[in-house]
């Protein structure tokens, strides 16, 4: 008889192990399934987030970061550099070390939550009177039965057509985590956040890096003024930025890669690069999932359909993160995945798109939440701007990173906060700020009215909250 289930979860990522975590927190018998696995065999467990996604590439934008100071801006602080030298090598080892310290990490939650794991790919086997059986095709195939079934399989990286993956000169995200030296060229397809993070990456440590972008704008999805700041900084750090550009043949040899592309004027041209790193977005992972089993049903994407509670087309079948829709952003899986636990249970799980907050990693960092103002505009919303320069923060000086502004949008008759967006040094840590206020549907005032701590990065956001009603105090 197969084992049995209150909470099957296939998917160990940040949705499938958070929602797993939860579900055995609320007393549910759980189960999680996932098939990933380092070079020895053993389990990995965290998803692409944990092994070839957020986690290693922080880790390399670190060390990129600590080169970068010690090369160009160590000098400033009276600290001398001679002989200095990269060794790849143990800068990837020390990134495999963060991520595994992040695999055992997860067991271990696993074990004090008393959360059962198979390692092996899940998939369904049939409907049951009480559930589901999900059939776990690892070392040992096994079958197991569960009432409640969480979808978190997560996505893939999206290949040009015709131009595969083959992870040595055409890379995904999991390649280009795993270039064994400094290339002298490195070309981009897309402008996308993978892209741009690992492009900061390579060029930091000298690399010569090209970005071909289709579309007619940078960071199209930023507000247009904070995008226009963070080109200025990169075009001034050497990233090279192709807008409109039309992709055509590519080839793969022994040299590198050649990229043939037409430029917004139409003219043709040549890339030659020794790595390509190809950031065109991701597709939702249903692959060996064997849904048609059971009649789950997906989008014209190939996402799982679900409804605004997570809930698909099947009774007591739920699917979380990247393989349904909205942004696909490990932190909304997991709230996702919370959700869906305590819906489960009979509680009211709370998932308010309106507040995620986006960071990409580079340098500098930007990061935003809630609507830009050309959202707003389309909208026909009323709405007043306040601006505050990090040039004129008095830690931001200190830090040597003056970098960038803070940017708020409220609503031109109650105040109330509808977006904040910053490109600056730790962006990704202020913006958590903005994040708290939308939630209560705070005013720009209130901000203005709170008492930051001095010196600090975050007494810019207070500033560009007290520019909303042109009062700024320091500029």
């Amino acid at each position: 008889m197969s084992k049995q289930f209150d909470v099957i979860v296939i998917g160990g990522g940040p949705g499938g192990y958070i929602a797993a975590i939860r579900a055995a927190q609320l007393g549910f018998n759980t189960a999680c399934v996932d098939e990933w696995k380092n070079k020895d065999g053993k389990p990995a467990l965290g998803g692409t987030c944990t092994n070839v996604g957020c986690i290693p590439s922080k880790a390399l934008l670190q060390s990129s970061e600590h080169f970068d100071h010690a090369g160009h801006h160590f000098a400033d602080h009276g600290i001398s550099m001679t002989g200095m030298t990269l060794d790849v090598a143990t800068m990837l080892k020390r990134k495999d070390t963060v991520v595994k310290q992040n695999n055992d990490g997860i067991q271990f939650l696993f074990k004090k939550n008393k959360v059962t794991f198979f390692h092996g790919r899940g998939s369904f086997a049939k409907a049951t009177e009480g559930g589901y059986e999900i059939q776990v095709a690892g070392a040992a195939e096994e079958t197991i039965a569960g009432k409640h079934i969480i979808l978190a399989t997560g996505s893939n990286a999206r290949a040009l057509p015709g131009t595969p993956f083959d992870e040595e000169n055409v890379l995904s995200n999991d390649g280009a985590l795993r270039i064994q030296g400094v290339p002298k060229t490195l070309g981009l397809i897309g402008s996308g956040v993978i892209g741009l993070e690992m492009g900061s990456v390579w060029r930091r440590l000298g690399a010569e890096v090209t970005v071909l972008e289709a579309l007619p704008t940078f960071l199209g999805a930023v507000d247009e003024q904070i995008a226009k700041e963070a080109k200025k900084a990169f075009d001034k750090q050497g990233l090279k930025i192709e807008l409109g550009v039309k992709v055509g043949e590519i080839k793969s040899g022994k040299k590198g890669v050649s990229v043939a592309w037409t430029n917004a004027k139409g003219e043709a041209q040549t890339l030659e690069v020794d790595k390509l790193i190809v950031s065109i977005g991701r597709v939702p992972n249903t692959i060996g999932l064997n849904g048609e089993a059971v009649g789950l049903k997906l989008d014209e994407r190939g996402a799982i359909l679900v409804d605004g509670d997570c809930k698909t087309n099947l009774p007591n079948v739920w699917a979380v993160g990247d393989v349904v829709r909205g942004p696909m952003l490990a932190h909304k899986a997991e709230e996702e995945g919370v959700a869906v636990a305590e819906r489960i249970a009979g509680q009211h799980g709370h998932v308010n798109f309106n507040t995620i907050p986006w960071v990409i990693y580079t340098s500098p960092e930007i990061a935003w939440v809630g609507q830009t103002e050309q959202q707003l505009k389309a909208a026909g919303v009323k709405y007043k701007a306040g601006t505050f320069p990090f040039m004129a923060n008095g830690r931001a000086r200190a830090l040597g990173d003056t970098t960038g502004m803070v940017k708020f949008l409220a609503d031109a008759t109650t105040d109330e906060i509808l977006g904040v967006h910053i490109v600056g040094p730790m962006a990704s840590e202020l913006i958590s700020e903005a994040v708290v206020a939308m939630e209560f549907r705070a005013s720009a005032e209130d901000i203005a009215r709170i008492c930051h701590a001095h010196p600090s990065l975050s007494e810019a956001t207070k500033e560009a909250a007290l520019a909303v009603d042109k009062r700024t105090l320091n500029f």
